[in-house]
């Protein structure tokens, strides 16, 4: 089942839509981060899924110790919910740079990857916002919200690092 929904996004005209907007809001600053430091073949792959497990590993230990923690841990999950989001900027500009490469089915993907942690990224803005404001309530299910969305994104992501291989990049011997 699990691939039957990665082929389903990767020939959908929808994703296809959605991919075409997203290099018209984006252009400049995708073209940028293709040109970037973030989007490099040192490592002898992508730095864009390295930097995901620190923006994902922040936002759920956000709500392990919102639903863990008590409410002395609130102090904490506001600051776990706040890196979250600071290390989502390199991370995310690291996969536009991936992204500007991809063709066909896995551009439409990694399209459809994207607006998905663009959701999850506005819900910890949400819970974060409302943390600051005293609403540990509304930013407890923020929170929660914001990793069901992750763990959907980050399912199309994987396929696309783990399973097509674009986080790949060629060796140095490979070039020559």
């Amino acid at each position: 089942m699990p691939r039957r929904v990665v082929g389903a996004v990767g020939e959908s005209p929808l994703s296809e839509r959605v991919a075409r907007a997203q290099e018209l809001a984006y252009g400049p600053l995708i073209e940028w981060a293709r040109r970037s430091p973030l989007h490099t073949d040192v490592l002898g792959h992508s730095l864009h899924p390295s930097l995901t497990d620190v923006t994902t590993g922040c936002w759920l230990g956000t709500s392990l110790l919102d639903l863990a923690g008590g409410s002395e841990a609130r102090r904490g999950a506001a600051l776990l919910a706040g890196f979250g989001l600071l290390a989502s900027v390199p991370t995310a500009l690291a996969g536009a740079g991936d992204w500007a490469e991809l063709s066909g089915a896995e551009r439409r993907i990694g399209a459809v990857h994207a607006i998905g942690m663009d959701a999850a990224t506005f819900l910890f803005v949400g819970s974060l916002v409302a943390r600051l404001r005293g609403g540990h309530r509304l930013g407890t299910k923020l929170a929660v919200a914001g990793n069901l969305v992750v763990a959907g994104a980050g399912f199309l992501g994987g396929h696309l690092a783990l399973h097509r291989g674009t986080a790949r990049r060629p060796s140095m011997a490979e070039r020559i």
